[in-house]
């Protein structure tokens, strides 16, 4: 049995928070591998300044490279028409691949907001879900709201170290000439400045 973690998000670019991420659950939960999974069209709201879905797979394959060991991205959201929902991903990759171990790795933001999510209950059937918050207040908070939830015993924590990087801050700084080096991938950032993304 392969345990593999699944990462979502636009990765509008991905940056070295999400790979910080993918790293720690891997250590923290002892993943095999770690599947990025870029979202094809999100399903709550339109997403700012999308450069096109094939960029943003990319770039996601661009800050995968020298990890390939155990870092992969899937197409699977994206090659998918309409609404990238958490349970169709799930459901088709426990099809795929009936044998694997799922964890779906998400944000303390994220997980708050899971019961009002398509199927929440049919996702924790799909896979474990693992939620990336320090410990304290906030994760108990996180814990206490989804303690109702059906099968929120496969609901564990890890600990990521918390780095101030978002993918709007990031096209922020490249609109307005600023560099971004370090808080991306040289590949990414190369894949940006050439394409002239975000500008």
């Amino acid at each position: 049995m392969t345990a593999v973690g699944i990462l979502g998000g636009t990765f509008n670019p991905p940056h070295l928070a999400h790979m910080v991420c993918a790293s720690e659950a891997r250590a923290q939960l002892s993943l095999d591998r770690v599947l990025l999974v870029p979202t094809g069209v999100p399903p709550h709201k339109p997403m700012e300044e999308e450069p096109g879905r094939m960029h943003r797979l990319e770039m996601c394959r661009l800050a995968a490279d020298g990890h390939r060991d155990w870092l992969e991205v899937s197409a699977i959201e994206v090659d998918r028409d309409g609404p990238s929902y958490t349970v169709d991903t799930l459901t088709q990759i426990h099809a795929n691949s009936p044998g694997d171990e799922l964890t779906f790795i998400v944000g303390g933001d994220m997980a708050w907001s899971l019961p009002s999510w398509r199927e929440p209950e049919e996702i924790l059937q799909l896979a474990s879900v693992a939620v990336a918050e320090r410990t304290g207040a906030r994760r108990e908070e996180v814990r206490a709201r989804l303690a109702g939830m059906q099968g929120a015993h496969r609901i564990s924590y890890i600990d990521v170290p918390r780095l101030d990087i978002s993918s709007s801050a990031l096209r922020r700084r490249v609109r307005e000439g600023r560099p971004i080096d370090y808080l991306v991938s040289d590949t990414v950032a190369d894949y940006i400045e050439q394409r002239r993304l975000y500008q």
